[in-house]
């Protein structure tokens, strides 16, 4: 229910390589990739090619965007002579934005719907991040024939857990679902020992849940505003996209986070026929999400039946050192999984003590992905 696209070129896919949970999955590419600027939704432009057709841009800008694709595009790390001069670990974000003379409103789009930053703070930060992250997204884009650099399981996001326990059953996992009421036991010391469910406790050295089973070991740290929307037909203005995110940028809406829509539909398999299912989320500023995300429903034309919901966002304050406990962070209300794998191959770090290695041939997965 809180539904994500997957980067094609991003750690999630990795992870599914690596684990070779691919072989029980099968993708399909997300239609479209968009981003809201002054009141329309346009397609995000990636490469030198498309910023040169992009009709968010006007002609001199056009080419300074083309610009700053080239040099993205062929940076390399381990090649000075790609690096222009720039030392990215030093340079911020806007003084290399600047070096091009990019216009605030291209600035938005390019940090917000191709960097993915959830607000302005990675201007001031070093520049590295964010051209690593323009460059996946443009090479997920050319991953696939598609007009996005997304992709999404056929029958939605339920066939991850399904994929991960038919592979664990294989190694001998055994999983027990729908258990009421599960309770961590700690021994003396504060240590975790188990997990008791009607009567019966499993024993264990380490726990690892999301927030849910240890509200006295997490802190509040925000909360997500989202309507569910039920529709007859897509997203007007993104070609007529049977999937397709749009992305609104915080500046475009006067707000301090970004506003996230989600579109999936009958061609993913995860609605009836002729169905279209849209998620509008941003992380909530005020007490009223009816109001607070008019401005993504507003773009969504007629709705035949529409559902609001908030939640809290925790993150652990507990030391797993001391007490055994692994805990996940919420999920945010971004609808790409860029944020939350991050969480997961940390939490793999700290629970095993190593750090996950995700260089993976990637066309393992390709294979799965074409129709």
């Amino acid at each position: 229910m809180i539904p994500k696209f997957m980067m094609a070129n991003g750690a999630l896919v990795r992870v599914l390589i690596h684990t070779n949970v691919t072989k029980y999955l099968n993708f399909k590419a997300v239609d479209g990739s968009f981003v809201y600027n002054k009141g329309k939704i346009y397609k995000v432009p990636a490469t030198d090619v498309e910023a040169l057709k992009s009709p968010l841009m006007g002609l001199f800008e056009k080419r300074r965007a083309r610009k700053f694709f080239i040099y993205v595009q062929d940076y390399e790390t381990n090649d000075p002579k790609s690096h222009e001069g720039l030392d990215l670990n030093q340079v911020t974000a806007r003084q290399l934005i600047s070096k091009y003379g990019l216009e605030d409103d291209t600035v938005d789009f390019i940090g917000h719907a191709l960097a993915l930053h959830r607000d302005d703070n990675y201007l001031d930060e070093p520049a590295k991040d964010f051209v690593d992250r323009v460059k996946i997204y443009a090479e997920s884009l050319a991953r696939f024939q598609g007009g996005s650099p997304y992709i999404y399981p056929l029958y939605g996001l339920g066939e991850l857990p399904q994929a991960f326990a038919r592979l664990s059953a294989v190694y001998g996992g055994t999983y027990m679902l729908n258990k009421p009421e599960c309770k961590v036991e700690f021994d003396e010391n504060g240590k975790a020992i188990g997990v008791t469910s009607e009567g019966e406790t499993a024993k264990c050295k380490k726990i690892v849940c999301d927030p849910s089973y240890l509200s006295d070991k997490v802190q509040k740290v925000g909360k997500v505003a989202r309507a569910i929307c039920i529709m007859s037909h897509p997203i007007p203005d993104t070609k007529d996209s049977h999937s397709a995110q749009v992305i609104l940028p915080q500046k475009q809406l006067g707000r301090k986070s970004d506003m996230y829509l989600f579109c999936c539909s009958y061609a993913h398999n995860v609605a009836a026929k002729g169905k279209y299912i849209a998620f509008v989320t941003t992380e909530a500023e005020t007490d009223n999400p009816e109001v607070e995300l008019k401005p993504g429903i507003d773009l969504l034309g007629p709705v035949d039946e529409i559902f609001y919901d908030t939640y809290d966002r925790f993150e652990p304050c507990n030391d797993h050192e001391a007490d055994g406990c692994f805990i996940s962070t919420s999920y945010d209300a971004t609808t790409h999984f860029e944020t939350t794998v991050k969480d997961v191959v940390e939490l793999y770090s700290k629970i095993t003590g190593k750090v996950l290695d995700l260089s993976v041939d990637l066309s393992a997965a390709s294979a799965a992905t074409e129709e």
